[in-house]
């Protein structure tokens, strides 16, 4: 069974918030024949359309190449979230890697945030980029951890966040599932199908050529890559695997490192002025569950919810039912909204949670494994790896020299193991362990 074909009617975007306000589609042919470039990129979000977009600016020729249509895959359907430093907290990360390597990690993730808002300033993205995420603690314990680590931030790293207490936290975000956080208001958060849809016409203005519903079933590596496609094929000198949670079988290294995993979001009716009974800023927030409740307020006021995952191939079959229990845990007042849209996405993660950067052959590049972390990583990560094609690669290889173990099980038993991993783990946070 293939991701890409599992849960998705073909060429088209999910029954979404996103996809009901994005506006105008940019409309991209099919591709059928034969085709040359020096460069082919697999995949049509974040980080195949910021490296086209890089390529294509540096006059590099380039085509792409997306299973359904630009934007299609997470990055299209997304929590909407652009956060500061990585997907791991930096203390972890100086744990994980040494005190300067972490910095150079935390340098990079600000290095990201600067990259999309850039993006979107230059090109006129209308994303509606809002500043400001919180983080959310549901105990005392996780409370005292997050005030810490905002100290941490502040002393080593110079960067300042607003530390919140109980009542602070609730006169931002009004729910009883939450006593304390903080701040982060050099973060952000976006419409994310927007963001990448206004990638796709900026590559396609700069040069690239991208070509929609040219699903690859095989690449054959050589000195000239053959990419074939149901309809026709690509000969390139570099290719770029831009596949994330989609990647399927096209390389078994990478598949063995990044598992996909499937998450879910709701969008409530427009609350009015009961949106204010959810958030009184115009920011997003993240939680500290295992499995992460995010959420922030539509332009229309909505309630947009991420929570709930899944492990296998298959999105549940009621989404809402699915979300409503985390949503209505966090605002029980919100019992008797209804919900307008509900939808499912696959991202990738890693053992790690670290983005899984590599060389998987001697003209062949990979990113992916954001593990949640995506707008910011992702986008950069194209960027990366058009430098690295072009024999600049230094942040490339600061990304790749990270440790990226497999998963137990390798490529074809990751997903039962993580299955009950992740199940455990969700049962503690249930039980508030």
């Amino acid at each position: 069974m293939n991701l890409l074909f599992s849960n998705d009617k073909r060429g088209s975007h999910p029954d979404s918030w996103y996809a009901a306000t994005a506006g105008d589609y940019p409309q991209f042919d099919n591709l059928k024949g034969a085709a040359s470039a020096d460069v082919c990129i697999i995949g049509g979000g974040f980080t195949g359309l910021s490296a086209a977009l890089h390529l294509a600016q540096a006059g590099v020729d380039v085509v792409l190449l997306e299973a359904h249509r630009v934007g299609f895959g997470a990055s299209g359907r997304n929590g909407g979230q652009l956060g500061s430093g990585q997907r791991q907290d930096q203390e972890t990360l100086e744990a994980m890697v040494g005190h300067d390597a972490a910095h150079r990690m935390w340098d990079l993730g600000q290095d990201a945030k600067a990259l999309v808002r850039d993006l979107i300033a230059k090109h006129s993205i209308d994303c509606a980029l809002k500043d400001g995420v919180a983080w959310a603690a549901t105990s005392d314990k996780s409370t005292a951890w997050t005030h810490g680590y905002a100290e941490h931030l502040a002393k080593h790293y110079n960067y300042p966040v607003e530390i919140l207490n109980r009542q602070q936290f609730h006169s931002l975000c009004p729910s009883p599932d939450y006593q304390g956080g903080m701040l982060d208001k050099g973060a952000a958060h976006l419409h994310p199908l927007r963001l990448a849809l206004g990638l796709a016409r900026a590559a396609a203005d700069a040069g690239a050529r991208i070509y929609e519903r040219a699903h690859v079933h095989h690449v054959k590596p050589g000195g000239k890559a053959r990419i074939a496609t149901d309809a026709g094929h690509v000969e390139a000198d570099h290719v770029i695997f831009a596949a994330n949670g989609y990647l399927g079988g096209l390389n078994r290294k990478v598949a063995a490192r990044v598992m996909p995993i499937n998450n879910f979001i709701v969008a409530t009716k427009p609350l009015g002025p009961r949106a204010a009974d959810v958030l009184t800023r115009d920011v997003a927030v993240a939680d500290d569950k295992f499995v992460v409740n995010y959420f922030r307020l539509s332009e229309d006021k909505r309630l947009l919810f991420g929570g709930g995952e899944s492990y296998g191939y298959r999105f549940p079959s009621d989404i809402r039912a699915v979300v409503s229990k985390p949503m209505l845990k966090v605002f029980p007042s919100l019992k008797d909204v209804e919900l307008d849209y509900a939808w499912g996405g696959t991202l990738a993660i890693t053992v790690k949670r670290m983005p899984h950067l590599a060389r998987v052959g001697p003209n062949m590049l990979s990113a992916s494994g954001y593990s949640g972390h995506g707008v910011g990583n992702a986008i950069q990560a194209g960027r990366l790896l058009a430098e690295a094609i072009k024999g600049q690669s230094n942040g490339f290889d600061a990304f790749a020299a990270l440790p990226s173990p497999s998963f137990p099980g390798g490529a074809g038993l990751r997903s039962p193991l993580l299955a009950l991993a992740m199940t455990w783990f969700a049962m503690r946070d249930r039980f508030g362990l």
